[in-house]
Parts: structure tokens; sequence; C-alpha cells
């Protein structure tokens, strides 16, 4: 526990620090919070950070708990929909049921439905206060939901007319046959008595037979009730639990399968095999019946994670849970060997299959997101953004689960056609891996977005330095991990290159029309007092275009010291010598 709050703390911490560092509009300062928060539920609170310090001010936003927040008017006419029929109160309950008041009961359904929608629109700027309103409305909602699907159930079973059941039987083509199609006739029973009896191998009942165990009416209304059950279910699992208490799970079933398994298991089945020798029957029955129940709690927890809401977060741990159920599936198998234990199995290989599927589907979300994310103000100026930190710092993660991406990745398609090699063609991507070919698509959407995000600045040089420091850092990043074994050199070269070119429009960009006052144009010939006064005029609009670019350029951010200096290299090599030649011909005019 001490360890869950120290972590929290710990990142809190760091929200806090990126929060101040910012030192920019509340507008950008959102910004951050909301990409940070997308990727990262841990995140979801620190809006809170807006009204204790960094910007705020108080007030308007619900974020933060204190101000004054507006209200989906949806939302509360849902709500109170759903507190009139509140189903903790015994005068609601049982007073008025669903049936004496069918319009009613289609209005609730319709309440249960707005506040799915809403919880499933919430977000970082909703506030935590009605996060928990919508919750506990659907906690009451659920309520009343079973109570009534357990009323509607009871009063809606038809009872078994058994005599019309028989009659229809023996109408029908009901047939006694054993394996071999022969009618098996166990002979008399009990002396006088002249009855035979058949054991029946297969029945049919005639095609005209239905049996209905519950009103066809009343089939409809259960259905609908079970729908909103379902979604709710799996959007309660999802949220109710923290991420910081589901991560504590997680890792310790991750920790405690093998030890299971392996250990207690089969120390278990051996333990059956020693006291019952005599009888292979008992000794497999007794070891499924003692251990079924274990295991399936196990694989209900395995499963509760495959159906709950995706978050790029739960990513490393969901493959973590994936490879552990893989590697002890054949211990599973062997201990579970007998058709007693098929069941236990079975539901082993559906985990599994969820957990992959789980896996997968988490990661082309992290891809949407990454490609669909959009931030309404630039970074101060020109910094490594946020989503470009995040992006590669969760890649390099899964290169650690290349092999096992790459297996679930295999009969996934993966967009190949949207996707060219360094070369122009998709031939130079033939020979790579699944897993290879979806980071490449990744990256690809990361740089179309930081493309798209450049031009947010109107200073079309700043441009090239967002681009120079954001593509700079996935290249480092890159190269300093094992992306760069699974991209190729080749990919990083390239990245080199656009970056080259980044730097020469950079320079175009800033000073070419800087550099264009220290030109002979315009200026006629090399005496007279025109002439001087022309040079005069250049020298000074070129110290106050000069002075103009210092002013604003000192401002922009280069973290990368390397490229720092060959920026500065560049400016020096372009600038100087053409200052020097200018002032030259000024001072000897």
């Amino acid at each position: 526990m001490a360890a869950t709050i120290e972590g929290q703390e710990r990142v809190m911490a760091a929200a806090k620090q990126i929060v101040k560092s910012l030192n920019t509009s509340k507008d950008a300062t959102e910004d951050m919070l909301l990409i940070l928060s997308s990727f990262d539920n841990r995140l979801s609170n620190i809006t809170s950070l807006m009204s204790n310090g960094t910007e705020s001010g108080g007030g308007g936003d619900c974020a933060g708990g204190d101000g004054d927040c507006k209200i989906d008017p949806r939302f509360e006419a849902a709500e109170e929909v759903i507190l009139r029929w509140d189903s903790n109160s015994d005068a609601s309950r049982h007073s008025l049921r669903w049936e004496d008041s069918p319009d009613e009961a289609a209005e609730y359904l319709a309440a249960v439905d707005e506040i799915l929608q809403l919880t499933e629109d919430l977000t970082i700027r909703s506030g935590i206060e009605i996060v928990d309103r919508a919750e506990s409305a659907l906690q009451l909602a659920m309520l009343r939901l079973e109570d009534e699907f357990r009323h509607i159930l009871i009063q809606n079973t038809v009872p078994l007319d058994t005599e019309r059941l028989y009659g229809s039987i023996r109408r029908g083509s009901l047939s006694f046959a054993s394996n071999d199609g022969e009618i098996e006739d166990f002979g008399s029973f009990g002396g006088d008595e002249q009855v035979s009896y058949c054991r029946v191998r297969g029945a049919s009942l005639g095609d005209d037979v239905r049996v209905d165990l519950i009103h066809p009416d009343a089939v409809v209304e259960l259905k609908e009730i079970a729908d909103r059950m379902i979604r709710s279910g799996r959007r309660v699992l999802s949220s109710k639990i923290e991420w910081t208490s589901l991560d504590e799970k997680m890792r310790k079933w991750i920790q405690a399968v093998k030890i299971v398994v392996r250990a207690l298991l089969n120390g278990e089945k051996q333990l059956c095999e020693q006291i019952f020798e005599g009888s292979e029957l008992i000794k497999e029955v007794c070891f499924v019946e003692t251990a079924k129940g274990c295991v399936m709690q196990f694989l209900n927890f395995g499963e509760a994670v495959a159906i709950g809401r995706r978050s790029s977060e739960k990513l490393f741990r969901i493959l973590d849970m994936y490879d552990v159920l893989m590697v002890v599936f054949s211990d599973l198998q062997m201990l579970f060997s007998d058709e007693s234990g098929e069941l236990v199995c079975s539901e082993a290989r559906g985990v599994l299959a969820g957990l992959g599927e789980a896996a997968i589907g988490t990661f082309v979300e992290f891809e949407n997101a990454v490609q669909g994310e959009a931030s309404r103000k630039p970074t101060l100026g020109g910094e490594i953004h946020p989503l470009t930190r995040y992006v590669l710092n969760y890649v390099k993660l899964l290169v650690d689960y290349s092999e096992t991406l790459n297996t679930l990745l295999e009969n996934i398609g993966d967009e190949y056609d949207r996707l060219e090699g360094d070369d122009g063609n998709n031939t130079s991507l033939e020979g790579t891996s699944p897993i290879a070919r979806r980071l490449l698509l990744l990256l690809k959407s990361l740089e179309s977005n930081l493309e798209e995000k450049s031009r947010m600045y109107e200073d079309g040089a700043m441009q090239y330095i967002f681009l120079m420091n954001n593509i700079l850092y996935v290249v480092q990043k890159v190269k300093d991990s094992e992306l760069g074994k699974l991209l190729g050199d080749q990919w990083v070269r390239k990245r080199r290159g656009q970056i080259r070119q980044y730097a020469t429009a950079y320079l175009r960009s800033s000073w070419t029309k800087v550099l264009s006052f220290l030109k002979d144009e315009g200026i006629g010939g090399s005496s007279g007092n025109a002439s001087k006064l022309a040079l005069k005029e250049r020298f000074k609009n070129f110290n106050a275009a000069f002075e103009e670019i210092y002013r604003t350029q000192t401002a922009w951010k280069v973290p990368d010291a390397q490229l720092r200096e060959e920026l500065r290299i560049s400016i020096s090599e372009k600038v100087l010598p053409a200052y020097r030649s200018f002032l030259g011909r000024l001072e000897f005019s």
C-alpha cells in the first residue's frame, strides 16, 4: 500500500513539474494535460493542479472540483429518472413494477442509455464530481435492473406441460437405438411383470414440438435489461477500479500463476496420485474437483481484464499476463488431461485468446490515438512535443515484447499498402517482422502529426526548429535502443537527411531577408554620396532585422547541444562573410 501511494506521489510530482515547466497560457497547459491523460489514466486527476497553483485563478472549470461546473442537462434529467426509481427504497421497489407502467419503464431504460453514453464521453475536463455522480447513478440503475430482471423471470416462467410433451414425443420420431443402430432390449424385469426397458441413445422430437420456458414477450424485456447490464458491467469494471489498484492486482496475478500451476497444483496432483493410486478415475476426479475452483478464479480475473476498457498503460501488463498464461498452458493441459478437466483447459484457451485480442486491440487504439491526437496550441519555443516523448518511450518498451506481438500480429492486417520503404516502394519491407511494420506505421503517423503541429507556428522558421527538435529526438531514441535493429540503419539515415533539410529551410526562412540588405543590387556605383547613403540605409536595415531575429529567436529552444552548435556554425558561415564584405564596402566608399 505504501509503495502504491509513493508511486502515485511520484507520478503527481512529475506531472506538477511538467505543468510548471510549461510557463505558458492556460490553454497550452490544458493541452499538455489532455495529452498526458489520454495515454495514461494515472494522470487523469492532475487537472486539480490547475486550480492549486499553476495558472488557474479558480472557477469556471469542473476539473478542479471547486468551480462552477457546467453539467449537461441531459445528464441531470437522466439522473433524476434513476433516482426516482432508486431500488434501495423499498417503497419505490415494490409499489410500482414495470409491467404496470411500460411508459415509465421505457423512460428508465432511455435514462440508463443516456448515462452510459455520457460516461463514455467523459473526459479530463468533465470533473471528478460529475464522473462520481455518473458512476453512482449507474450503480443504482444496475441494482434496479437486476431486481426487475429477477422479477420478470419469476413472473413469466411457463409451467412445463409434461402431458403435452409426452404426447408429442409419442407422435414424433423418437427412436431408441444403440451406437450401432440396433434396439437394445434389456429383457423383462421382476418375474411376472412383462415390462421391457430400453436404453435411450438418441431421441428426436417432431418438428411441431416447441417448449417455451419463458413467455415470449418477457424474453424481449429480459434482453433489453441484459444489454444494459452488460454495457454497464464493462464500464464499471474499467472505471471503478483505479488503475493503480488494478495494476497491482495484475502484477500479483502474473507472479502467482506460475507458482500456483507449477508448484501448488503439481503437488496436489502428485498427492492425489499417491492417495488414490488404486483408481485412475477417482484420482483424476478428485484432483479436478479440488483444483478446478482455484484455477477458475485465476481465469475469471484474466477474462475480466480482457473485456475491460482498453487504455494504453494496460498494454504491458496485459502482454505479461498473456505471456505467463501461454507459458503455463501446456502444464495445465498435462494436469487436466482427463476428460473431466477439459473444461478448465477450454476456459484457459479462451482467456488466452481474449488477452491476445485485448493486447492487439489496445495497441491499435494507441496507434489511433497517436494518429488523431490534436492540440490547440504549439509547444513553447518549438520544444519537443509531449506526444513525441510519450510515444518514443512507449515504443521502446514495446520492443521487449516483440516475440509475443509478432505472434499475435501474424494474422492481423497491418495496412501494408499504406507503408512504403525508404527506397520508395514495398520491396525493402518484405523481410521485416509484423511488429517492425506496425512500428514503422506508428512512427509514420507520429511524423504526420508533427507536420500538422508545426503549421500552428506563424513563424515559418520556427516550424523547422520544431520539426528538427522532434525528429532528432525520435532518431536518438531509435538509434540508442533495440528499435534501431527493428527499423534499420536506412530508416535512421533518412531521418537524419530530413533534419539537414529542415536546417537548410530554417536558414533560408530566417536569414534570406536579412542578408538581402547586404547585397549590391540597387545601390549603384561604388562612389558618390548617393551610394554611401544607400549603403548606410542598408546597414541600418540589416541591423534592425538582425536585432529582430535575435530578440525573437533567443526565446526558441534547441535542447540538443550538438544540433544547437551546428545551427550556430551554419548561421555564422552564412552571415559573417556577407557582413564583413558589406562592411568593407561601407568603410571604403
